[in-house]
This record gives C-alpha cells, structure tokens and sequence, in this order.
C-alpha cells in the first residue's frame, strides 16, 4: 500500500471520493469508533453523489462527532494505492469549539485522545493523515 500527497487542485473534483478530517477539541484529538467494530478512527468517509468534497467533509464530521461549532480548513488531497487500485480523498482539520450530542449514525463512541490512539481501523493510513495534519497545524501557527 502507497499513500501520497498533492496540493490542492492537483486532483481532479470528480475523482476526490473521500473526505477525512482530523479534529482537535480543547487541545485533544478526536477519534470515534464505529459501531460495527472495535478500533478508532479519524471522523470521515465517502462523498454522496451531488456533494461538494468540503460539504461531505461537514456532513461526515457533524454525523460521527456532534461537531457544532468548528472551521473546517483545508490541507491537501491524498491517495491511496493498493496494487492496481487508487482512491482519492481530500484531508481536513479542525478545531472544534462545541461537541453537540451525537446523532444517531453508525458510530457508537467520540473518544479525546493525547497522542495516536492504539488499535486503529486503518493502521496503515491513519497515521500518516494525523501526521500531515499535525505538521500543517504547526506550519499555521
């Protein structure tokens, strides 16, 4: 499996599937569990048909956290290889200001975290995402 980053319109629109947003709330990462599973990862997931790349960013981070008060901003876009397959996403951060009740979705648990938790459901990718976005957040200081 690759995993590589491009500047933001690199991508073409069409072929970004995925928005993926590393969330901080009061200084701590945020990291929710799915329901159907035992490991944590980063609020996300694929784009509806009709959906702009940020809005299903919105939609993702609202349904699996409770996100209410928060400014998404933009980091880059990513792929992800696996033999002959690619998929595109586009990564965000944020800094949420107030955490809402969760809404009913299939996360079962928002969880704050210090550093990169343990047992992730993708090991192989997650940490490279909270890597970028940690160094961007360094770089905006």
């Amino acid at each position: 499996m690759k995993i590589d980053f491009y500047n933001i319109g690199t991508v073409e629109d069409k072929r970004l599937e995925f928005a993926v947003i590393v969330a901080m709330h009061k200084g701590r990462a945020v990291f929710v569990r799915h329901k159907e599973r035992d490991t944590w990862e980063i609020p996300g997931g694929h784009r509806e048909k009709g959906e702009t790349i940020e809005t299903a960013g919105r939609r993702e981070l609202e349904e699996e956290t409770g996100a209410k008060d928060y400014v998404l901003k933009t980091i880059c876009e990513y792929s992800v290889t696996r033999g002959a397959s690619q998929s595109y996403g586009r990564l965000f951060v944020t800094d949420i200001k107030t955490l809402g009740q969760l809404p009913e979705t299939e996360i079962a648990e928002v969880r704050l975290f210090d550093e990169l938790p343990e047992h992730l459901t993708y090991p192989a990718i997650q940490p490279l995402l909270y890597k970028k976005a940690l160094d961007f957040l360094l770089e905006i200081k």
